[in-house]
């Protein structure tokens, strides 16, 4: 009986040894981390905030780049929306915009929710990155989906208004003749954006063998394929802006509280990269989604301005 509790009592205490020794590693894995992730030997908060200084004027240069381009070249022929060099840029935009979530921000998900200083339970246990990912993709679907259903409801709604418009436009012109009467309907188009135009002509003869002509501009619904394409537009774009606007806070903030100008420096030449294409992509799909001017102007600034402003307020959060 003594040697049996004798075994227990070394059991525990072996064990108790065990656990001490993984947090005592656990501890040390951490503050290695720790230091790593603040730069180590290469933390200088003068250099660093240089060097962020450069990071908030070369991404907003950037950004205003690459999301005007498509706006302002929108029409002229090499940057029209339809056209094969416009198609292909837009592609390799789309290009950097995934190879950034699925090559560098997952991996660096994966990376950090494996740290050491976080416990083993439930982040190391749990597959939270692609988990996360997955859900946004789904999430986003859900939102694409509703987002298509309002806005072809909504046109459904001012297709038919327009439509009753012009048959009273059309009925009173009918009724307005005193004698002969010759009514046409041509099609007018005004410009690209806007649905087809119906112009109801009136030509009447009076008994006193005077005449009178009549014009009138009722707009009506375009055709279907167009309008589901504009909706689609409109819809892509807006989700777009969405994604890329939380995305820049969120990569701002970071670059804006890193002490380190060894962390900074490759990160300014890769952001302004990954913002120039982003913005690109905004900017072809705001041009295809045919906005009005200020709207499309407020999209493309408040794109622009995001990753500086993350910046901007994780430099002050840092240094207060």
């Amino acid at each position: 009986m003594a040697l049996a509790g004798l075994r227990r009592h070394v059991g525990r205490f072996l064990s108790a040894s065990n656990e001490l020794m993984a947090a005592s590693l656990s501890a040390a894995s951490c503050a290695e981390e720790m230091q790593k992730a603040e730069g180590g030997e290469c933390r200088d908060d003068a250099a660093a905030l240089r060097l962020k200084e450069v990071a908030m004027a070369a991404i907003l240069v950037a950004g205003v780049l690459g999301v005007g381009l498509p706006l302002a070249g929108r029409k002229r022929r090499p940057m029209r929306t339809d056209s094969a060099a416009f198609v292909a840029a837009k592609a390799f935009a789309a290009g950097v915009i995934l190879a950034t979530g699925f090559v560098h921000m997952l991996h660096d998900a994966q990376n950090a929710l494996s740290s050491p200083c976080l416990p083993a339970v439930p982040w190391r246990r749990f597959p939270f990155p692609g988990f996360v990912a997955m859900a946004a993709a789904l999430a986003t679907l859900v939102l694409d989906f509703l987002a298509t259903r309002f806005y072809e409801a909504k046109h459904r709604d001012e297709a038919a208004r327009v439509k009753a418009a012009a048959a009273a436009a059309l009925a009173a012109a009918a009724s307005a003749s005193a004698s002969e009467e010759d009514i046409t309907v041509v099609t007018v188009v005004q410009d690209e954006r806007k649905a087809p135009l119906l112009q109801t002509h009136c030509h009447r003869h009076s008994l006193g063998h005077g005449h009178s002509h009549g014009h009138e501009l009722v707009q009506v619904e375009g055709r279907e394929g167009d309008v589901s394409e504009h909706v689609r537009s409109v819809v892509v774009s807006q989700i777009l802006e969405m994604g890329i606007v939380s995305h820049s806070v969120i990569i701002g903030l970071s670059l804006g509280v890193s002490r380190s100008p060894c962390t900074i420096r490759p990160l300014v030449a890769a952001l302004s990269f990954h913002q120039f294409f982003e913005g690109f992509a905004l900017g072809g799909c705001i041009a295809q989604a045919q906005f009005k001017n200020l709207s499309a102007v407020l999209m493309a600034s408040f794109f622009a301005i995001t990753t500086p402003a993350g910046i901007a307020a994780g430099t002050s959060w840092v240094q207060r």
